[in-house]
């Protein structure tokens, strides 16, 4: 998928494949080019479902319309536990945060979502789910990628390509009732130039990844999230004693950068990026003196502080 604005996947049930291993032969063009190969469903499961380990189960599809949706869904008819990954080789309705489109060839990315149920955690602290998410992918493709990835507040990966900045990723949040939210991810990876939807857009390939494997970067990226999402719930969501605040911080592109944040119902407040507090949000330091935190909207990075 490419980010065409926002960033993120899920699915709609009604659309969803069958679930698929790296041996099945599906039918049709698309699913023949061999310079994408399918994802291998059952190493997948092999490496990651373990016993005492946050996935549960991981389920492949060749096609559906959004992950997030489908697992919504699932959850919302108690057909899924926490630790369920759903995964798509390719999403005809991926939604980013405003319900903005992305898109993307088949198998060109990683575009899945997992099931959490942080109940240990207050849910004023859930909001951290994005940040924390972010910190995990970026740390996953820094391993096993070996690319340089950074965070734009809230939900967005960015890459370096020819000296610029480009989204090569997002992630959604949904809750999934009173005690589940769904977190979806997307991420560009073997993307060419040619198939980029807007020219701001990224992909792991044109920023120099040494490996665009999907089976070891999906593996990472998941052994990632579980690690810190278990660092962060042994914390009960305390962002400084889980480590997760200064993390975050330390590779988020949007810190000290002047910004606008174009809030809900239309207002828009342009400021230096100065912090993000203990509750997740971006502080602005503004020029009438006064320090403003956001807690949702668009931010555009205008230049640096």
């Amino acid at each position: 998928m490419t980010p065409r604005d926002a960033a993120d996947e899920n699915p709609s049930g009604e659309h969803s494949g069958e679930p698929s291993d790296k041996n099945d032969k599906p039918s049709g063009s698309r699913w023949s080019n061999l310079d994408r190969p399918p994802l291998n469903a059952a190493a997948l499961r092999r490496g990651l479902v373990r016993e005492g380990g946050l996935w549960s189960e991981v389920d492949v599809v060749q096609r559906t319309g959004s992950t997030n949706s489908d697992l919504v869904a699932r959850a919302g008819a108690g057909k899924a536990a926490e630790g369920a990954v759903l995964v798509a080789e390719e999403q005809t309705a991926g939604r980013g945060r405003l319900d903005r489109r992305w898109t993307a060839p088949p198998r060109s990315g990683l575009f899945f979502s997992v099931l959490l149920r942080p109940s240990e955690v207050p849910v004023a602290r859930w909001g951290w789910l994005p940040l924390l998410t972010g910190v995990a992918v970026a740390t996953g493709l820094a391993r096993a990628a070996g690319v340089d990835t950074a965070l734009k507040w809230p939900n967005d990966l960015l890459v370096t390509v020819a000296g610029e900045e480009r989204k090569a990723g997002g992630i959604l949040v949904e809750r999934a009732g009173d005690d589940a939210v769904v977190v979806g991810v997307g991420i560009n990876v073997t993307l060419r130039q040619d198939e980029l939807p807007v020219p701001q857009a990224g992909s792991l390939a044109l920023a120099g990844a040494v490996s665009m494997d999907r089976d070891p970067l999906l593996r990472a990226v998941l052994r990632s999230l579980e690690d810190w999402y278990g660092r962060w719930r042994a914390a009960e969501g305390d962002p400084v004693a889980s480590g997760l605040q200064e993390t975050y911080a330390a590779g988020c592109a949007t810190l000290g950068r002047v910004v606008r944040a174009e809030l809900p119902g239309g207002r828009s407040v342009v400021g230096e990026a100065v912090a993000v507090d203990a509750d997740g949000r971006l502080v602005l330091a503004t020029e009438k003196g006064v320090q403003e935190p956001v807690g949702a909207g668009d931010i555009v990075h205008l230049r640096s502080a």
